[in-house]
């Protein structure tokens, strides 16, 4: 069955080490996805999500601008971000998304684990199921490289980010239907 993203109800987040000792975090607010849900065949299901590069918000204006420039996401010649997920595990409320993201030019095997919740009929109609997952990657094997050696030991921006996700999802009327 087909699923639509409720994006009132999506944080697509991310983290990384500042200067080997603070946790920055920014999330990605322009999302579309389209999803599959299988729940006799949970191995059945699938998703394909653009993430907009232009989107990423950290709160501060100007990092923002430095992650956007070609240092980072060279959001001009690379304005998306793609995920397609290859399997899809689901024991309980346990799941597995194993995945390709793409990030500029490169794609990238990711496992993201987490939690799903629902199916729960909502107050206004339909059902819904949510998810919250996480993962974590290597900046560098995206071809995010750029940093700054610290005097003191280190570099300034972590190699390490940690992606979360938490989303909601609604059953399509015409998908039920059927």
């Amino acid at each position: 069955m087909s699923w639509s993203l409720d994006k009132q109800h999506l944080e697509v987040g991310f983290a990384a080490k500042h200067m080997m000792v603070a946790t920055v975090k920014g999330r990605f607010t322009e999302v579309d996805a389209e999803v599959h849900l299988d729940e006799q065949r949970p191995e059945a299901s699938f998703v394909r999500a653009n993430i907009a590069a232009a989107s990423l918000t950290t709160g501060a204006a100007d990092r923002d601008a430095h992650l956007k420039s070609a240092d980072f996401f060279d959001i001009e010649r690379y304005p998306a971000l793609t995920f397609v997920s290859r399997e899809v595990r689901r024991k309980g409320d346990d799941l597995e998304l194993l995945g390709d993201l793409k990030i500029k030019d490169v794609t990238r095997p990711i496992t993201l684990k987490g939690e799903y919740t629902g199916p729960i009929q909502g107050p206004w109609g339909g059902r819904h199921v949510g998810f919250s997952l996480a993962g974590e990657l290597d900046r560098e094997e995206f071809g995010l490289t750029w940093n700054v050696a610290l005097e003191a030991g280190g570099v300034l921006v972590g190699k390490k980010v940690k992606l979360t996700i938490d989303a909601e999802v609604k059953e399509d009327a015409a998908s039920a239907a059927a």
